[in-house]
């Protein structure tokens, strides 16, 4: 991994939020390229749930300001960093009072999706795209883990398919288990289709359940890593008749190798 630059992209990320199969892989992944030579950028949401003081966030001014454009409204975008201490990882948050100020991540109390969970996707897919943009760095690898990230794909391929910074840039969806229940607003297709994305290659967003969120994500990237034992079977046939890799679940205890090797061999050939 010497010297490549990979950018990850997660919907969760430990310390930040607790710890699940998500959290823990979007922080591991990136230790592991870290400690072996590579350069990280690391971006989640800023969850209202994020304790701002404890883990020390800060704005940055340079990079916030832009407004973007969500089905026809604009968006302010508020770019926030902070540090993984132990090991010196700088890590970029996307926020939005409108749509990341409560103090949950995906659901309320009773366990309700937010109705504009659709929208926070749609936003965290460009606010990414627009930081790295301003940040002026070219990945080797866009690496996403989480459904709240799955859109990034499809917008890195649609949306900003002239976009020149990242022409060679190779993208990598890992799947987990299913994390939701139920599906996302009914009109997400016709809010993606507003950016210009033909309708028929969102279809699946018609009914945004988990399972079509993901097979949007591997779609539309490059190679595929099943990052849990229980990936749900619609989904698990979907991914086996791609024409594109596909690393098979390996545990936390044995993922470095076969992660970094899968990158060397498969991703960047």
């Amino acid at each position: 991994m010497n010297g490549k630059k990979i950018l990850f992209v997660s919907s969760e990320l430990v310390p930040y939020l607790p710890e699940n199969e998500v959290s823990l892989m979007s922080y591991e992944t990136p230790r592991m390229v870290n400690s072996n030579g590579g350069q990280i950028r690391i971006f989640m949401p800023r969850y209202g749930n994020i304790n701002e003081r404890r883990h020390q966030l800060h704005e940055v001014i340079r990079l916030s300001g832009m407004n973007l454009v969500i089905n026809d409204m604009d968006m302010p975008l508020i770019i926030k960093v902070a540090s993984i201490p132990k090991e010196r990882i700088q890590v970029y948050f996307i926020d939005n009072e409108e749509y990341f100020k409560r103090k949950a991540t995906f659901a309320d109390e009773d366990g309700n999706l937010f109705a504009d969970n659709d929208e926070r996707a749609i936003f965290f897919a460009k606010g990414v795209v627009e930081t790295v943009k301003k940040l002026n760095w070219s990945p080797d690898i866009i690496h996403v883990h989480g459904w709240m990230a799955s859109l990034l794909p499809m917008y890195l391929k649609q949306y900003y398919e002239d976009e020149p910074l990242f022409a060679d840039s190779k993208i990598v969806m890992s799947v987990y288990g299913k994390s939701f229940e139920g599906e996302l607003d009914k009109e997400m297709h016709k809010k993606v289709a507003f950016d210009g994305i033909s309708e028929d290659k969102i279809e699946a967003l018609k009914t945004p359940d988990y399972n079509n969120l993901l097979k949007i994500a591997v779609d539309f990237s490059d190679a595929v890593i099943l990052a849990s034992e229980d990936i749900p079977e619609d989904l698990n046939n979907h991914i086996a008749n791609l024409q594109k890799p596909v690393l098979p679940y390996v545990s936390l205890q044995e993922f470095e190798e076969a992660y970094a090797n899968f990158y060397n061999t498969e991703v960047l050939k």
